[in-house]
């Protein structure tokens, strides 16, 4: 285990220093959590993979154990620099496949794309790719209240309309109570970035074209049958799948757990 101390402020650097786990022999995969919030999202995930891979799960910039950098540093270019810099330092010539939820979902696709030479496969959970335009006003409604609002409150509203029915009341309690711990400059200033500007690859057209241009096998899993649909012919590699999963909300890792376990390793064991 890799520990090193949380909420440091940042040096001159352009790379965060990542706390990380690591268990397990075979293959390497390197597990990648969403948007405000850490590596213990895979804790349904991690006696399974570690039973069978090499499985290394990072806490990304700003979030759980790794380090905060100043406001300014928190746009998914410089979380992708970081997985870079943590793979090319501590697994020299090594290749993973990724599995993201949410924005880590995106950030492994993002890094697939420029990195293919560290990069097997991506999984995405999830994954903040694909969403149809007209969520686009959505997306700016939420990036603008967490700009003039507590983070820790606009957050798990948010949250709410992508639950399950079934999802645990203590699941929210948790996802909402990580929020509130968190730098509120790095809950803000992460959000926007995912689908929004010039650069955004989550949303509408430039969602697609980013996505047909990933040349790695892609396994997407999504809730939404029309999302599903619209996504399977982006990606070109044979291997690759995109299925919508019912009964789960957006963690569909968590609400699933044992579902996805199979899935995600009949997968990667297939590639």
């Amino acid at each position: 285990m890799a520990m090193v101390p949380a909420r440091a402020a940042a040096a001159a650097r352009t790379t965060a220093r990542l706390f990380s786990t690591e268990s397990g022999k075979g293959r390497n995969l390197l597990l990648l959590h969403g948007w405000t919030a850490d590596s213990n999202d895979w804790c349904w995930q991690l006696p399974v993979l570690e039973s069978r891979y090499r499985t290394v799960a990072v806490d990304l910039r700003g979030h759980g154990w790794s380090e905060v950098v100043p406001s300014g540093a928190y746009d998914p270019a410089d979380y992708v620099s970081d997985l870079e810099a943590f793979i090319d330092t501590g697994y020299p010539t090594e290749r993973f496949v990724l599995v993201g939820h949410s924005m880590g979902g995106q950030l492994a696709a993002r890094l697939a794309a420029k990195r293919p030479d560290i990069v097997d496969a991506v999984v995405s959970v999830d994954g903040s790719l694909g969403f149809a335009e007209n969520l686009t006003p959505v997306f700016q409604k939420v990036n603008a209240a967490l700009g003039t609002g507590d983070p820790g409150s606009v957050a798990p509203a948010l949250f709410e309309q992508f639950y399950d029915p079934a999802t645990a009341l203590a699941m929210k309690r948790w996802h909402a109570r990580r929020v509130q711990g968190m730098p509120a400059h790095v809950v803000r200033e992460t959000f926007g970035p995912l689908f929004l500007g010039a650069n955004q690859v989550g949303v509408g057209a430039q969602s697609e074209v980013f996505c047909r241009k990933l040349r790695v096998p892609v396994y997407h899993l999504c809730r939404d049958d029309a999302q599903a649909e619209r996504m399977r012919p982006w990606f070109s590699h044979p291997a690759s799948k995109v299925e919508a999963w019912e009964h789960a909300g957006h963690w569909i890792m968590q609400d699933r757990p044992e579902d996805v376990n199979a899935a995600l390793t009949a997968w990667i064991d297939g590639l």
